[in-house]
């Protein structure tokens, strides 16, 4: 009895044929027709490049970029934090703190940032003195630009992250919970030693991108002239008259540091989303 054997050929490969498409061409030339034609308006504007980039490390920049990196790290970690806080609250049995913390997260998020901001830093006409006699403090001495746009920035951040951490905590499954409250951990153990590290996975992401938000938004600061990026901008094209060229020179920083921090939360979605 014979037996018949077949065995693919080792130097078999699968080759793909490529339809000519001329729509992809035509279109493809139109991108690059248009990308060449934006350069030849930048190349050709009535704009000093040079003194672009003679003021792209001046150190009045710097120091506004230091600002603006200071105002996110800040503003992000209090928004963390206190959505951490809110998102506990709306997720709690209690009436009272679960409503308290939806009205916050409610009025935040209709008020835009930038009211917010004059708000804080007007506070003084509304609230003059913190305290009671001699124990009271000037609103002036203690609500400085530097911290009203840190308190701005924070509470508006707050109702955001607040969804943000409701939704990571919402997305892991309740039988975790139930399985957690069955081997005798309370409510609050469960959430801390259960649920909070798998719902990491799904709040770290959406925390990365809210940053590269945040680092945008902090240019809003110019309302309050609290030395950030686009402040020390204004300030020094109110001088020169050199408008567009520090504008570009605040442009390029700003473009510089969310590419950067896109990279990282590129990095970090990668690392949180393996094995999902």
């Amino acid at each position: 009895m014979s037996t018949v054997t077949s065995e693919a050929p080792t130097d078999w490969k699968i080759r793909y044929h490529h339809k000519f498409n001329p729509r992809k061409v035509i279109t493809g030339a139109i991108g690059v027709v248009l990308v060449l034609f934006v350069i030849y308006l930048f190349a050709t504007g009535n704009l000093q490049w040079s003194k672009t980039l003679a003021y792209l490390f001046d150190y009045r920049i710097l120091t506004g970029v230091g600002y603006t990196l200071i105002y996110s790290v800040l503003a992000m970690v209090l928004g963390v934090i206190g959505g951490g806080l809110l998102a506990v609250g709306m997720l709690s049995d209690n009436p009272v703190w679960k409503n308290l913390s939806k009205a916050y997260v409610a009025l935040f998020r209709a008020l835009p940032l930038l009211i917010l901001l004059l708000i804080f830093y007007n506070i003084a006409i509304f609230i003059p003195h913190l305290g009671i006699g001699p124990a009271s403090i000037d609103v002036n001495n203690v609500v400085t630009p530097f911290a009203a746009a840190v308190l701005g920035l924070a509470l508006h951040e707050a109702a955001y992250m607040a969804e943000i951490v409701r939704s990571g905590i919402n997305g892991v499954a309740r039988g975790q919970a139930q399985a957690a409250e069955s081997m005798g951990m309370t409510r609050g153990q469960a959430m801390r030693w259960v649920i909070m590290p798998q719902a990491i996975r799904l709040i770290v992401p959406p925390t990365a991108n809210q940053f590269i938000s945040m680092l945008k938004n902090t240019s809003l600061v110019v309302v309050i002239a609290g030395n950030d990026l686009l402040t020390v901008t204004k300030e020094l094209y109110s001088n020169n008259f050199l408008t567009m060229e520090l504008l570009f020179v605040a442009a390029i920083w700003y473009l510089v540091l969310v590419l950067i921090f896109s990279w990282l939360s590129g990095l970090l979605e990668r690392r949180y989303s393996r094995g999902a």
